[in-house]
């Protein structure tokens, strides 16, 4: 998978993007990640982006002209029209679900916007997406763009070494993932419960989905709307939230 990110900072997201996980699968050639800079398709001297708006307001806004000559040559690159993601709090909220569709392209491009945003004029032209991380408001597109190629990435075949943990984390079944433990048995006076220690694993996979059900009861229940849950399940959803499983939307 090709991923493009236009921007003014690209050693920031190249910096991030190629370490641990991510960066390894760079290195073998499952993904590609290519920061391409803004300010290198500016027509004036000074290589500057931007100006001020129209109508007046605080701050400068990014120019159409260099945001579209920086997105024609990815397109020329590319040899077709891109699905292009523009990061913004105006956008829809990014989800596990969202990540799963991305994934499915074969190039993708993040434009990350700076100052008080962007023209709005480029942006009818070349964007497809509108992406939010969250409702607060950063100071450019740079690390929601690098939030969402870690979520994407990670659902790429061969990415992970072990692709079946890409299947069972949280929210990939509308639930959180379970609690996880890891040697010694007993730290700080804290046993690891007996059901992993057994070796069954039917009675361990049975745990695990009642303490994901638990965890988002407790910690996350908006998530077990779309979530689907046997009658026991919703019995002990209800239990733990202390609401009734109607009033849940169960």
């Amino acid at each position: 998978m090709n991923f493009y990110i236009m921007t003014l900072f690209p050693e920031m997201v190249m910096d991030g993007l190629h370490t641990s996980i991510i960066g390894r699968a760079v290195n073998n050639g499952l993904l590609s990640i290519e920061a391409v800079n803004i300010r290198d398709y500016a027509f004036n001297k000074h290589n500057s982006v931007d100006d001020y708006p129209y109508g007046g307001g605080a701050g400068m806004l990014m120019q159409a002209e260099p945001v579209y000559q920086c997105y024609r040559a990815l397109e020329e690159r590319i040899g077709k029209k891109p699905r292009v993601v523009y990061l913004s709090p105006q956008g829809k909220t990014f989800h596990q679900e969202m990540a799963e569709e991305f994934a499915k392209e074969e190039e993708l491009v993040f434009l990350c916007g700076h100052y008080e945003g962007i023209d709005e004029r480029v942006l009818e032209e070349i964007v497809t997406d509108y992406v939010s991380i969250g409702d607060y408001v950063l100071t450019g597109g740079e690390l929601p763009a690098m939030i969402m190629v870690d979520a994407i990435s990670r659902l790429v075949p061969g990415v992970l070494h072990n692709d079946v943990s890409a299947e069972f984390e949280s929210f990939q079944d509308h639930l959180l993932e379970y609690p996880q433990y890891s040697r010694p048995e007993v730290w700080h006076d804290k046993r690891v419960p007996e059901v992993l220690m057994s070796g069954h694993h039917a009675n361990i996979e049975k745990w695990r989905r009642e303490q994901s059900v638990i965890r988002t009861a407790k910690n996350r229940p908006d998530l077990l709307l779309k979530a689907e849950l046997t009658e026991e399940e919703k019995r002990l959803a209800e239990e733990i939230s202390g609401c009734k499983a109607g009033d849940m939307g169960l």
